[in-house]
């Protein structure tokens, strides 16, 4: 679908991929594996696989691909990778680009789960993070080193509601060499799409408004083709963290009345 189509049509269009039986509403492949005509064939889409051919569901479906498509569509983004739940997303995130010896500068005013990641996990790894007050402007100049591979912040926090002048932080973490990965799960697609910012990552709890009906588990990674295929793919298809086919298609379900939802 093209980009320039009305948030609203890629909301309910987005992504669909139909089969053969011409359905109206996406299919849900619920399967974990799939047919290969002879071991050579295997072998071969094993080691030579492309979008459009999928081979194990942990590694892409294509009810979870739709969902995808549809995320990056609405977000502006080259790319999307759906997982398993919204931390998943945050983890896969940060890990996929931090090794031992990095440095990390991130908001103090973050949702308790990613401060427990940054707190307690990363450092356990030999990673350095750095918080900050998110609104103070100065505080995140000094807090960057020559080692700092990351700033991390949500776009407005949760639960206190910090809004980050995302622009002006994306100027300095930049001017540092740095990759901004931004949560922006409390504007949604529909108030604000990060990368019109200059944001590098941009991440989703889907479980929130995307889904916002309480049903199920979700979460996407969104960036540009050549980071999210060298560096967040590979790590999220062989850690384990992508998004069941049925959840996929539960998210696909609420994209279609997001807009509605969010303005009410």
């Amino acid at each position: 679908m093209d980009k320039y189509y009305h948030n609203r049509t890629k909301m309910v269009h987005g992504g669909t991929r139909r089969s053969q039986y011409g359905e109206v509403s996406e299919a849900l492949f619920m399967t974990q594996g799939y047919i290969y005509e002879t071991a050579e064939n295997a072998e071969t889409r094993f080691l030579e696989s492309c979008d459009d051919d999928f081979i194990y569901s942990r590694y892409g479906n294509p009810t979870v691909a739709m969902f995808e498509d549809r995320m990056a569509l609405l977000e502006g983004a080259e790319d999307c990778f759906a997982t398993a739940s919204g931390m998943a997303a945050v983890n896969g995130a940060l890990v996929s680009c931090l090794k031992a010896g990095d440095h990390v500068v991130a908001s103090r005013a973050l949702f308790g789960s990613c401060l427990y990641i940054l707190e307690e996990i990363l450092p356990r790894f030999g990673v350095e993070v750095t918080f900050v007050n998110g609104l103070d402007l100065e505080a995140w100049e000094c807090a960057f080193k020559s080692n700092t591979k990351v700033c991390f912040f949500e776009s407005i926090s949760n639960p206190n509601l910090e809004l980050v002048d995302i622009p002006k932080v994306v100027e300095i973490a930049h001017s540092h060499g740095a990759l901004v990965i931004v949560d922006n799960v409390f504007t949604t697609p529909v108030f604000s799409k990060a990368f019109e910012f200059g944001v590098d990552v941009v991440v989703y709890s889907a479980t929130k408004h995307i889904d916002g009906q309480g049903r199920a588990l979700g979460g996407v990674i969104l960036g540009k083709k050549e980071f999210m295929r060298k560096k967040v793919e590979p790590y999220m298809k062989h850690t384990g963290g992508a998004m069941s086919p049925f959840n996929a298609w539960v998210m696909l379900k609420g994209l279609e009345t997001i807009e509605l939802r969010v303005k009410a």
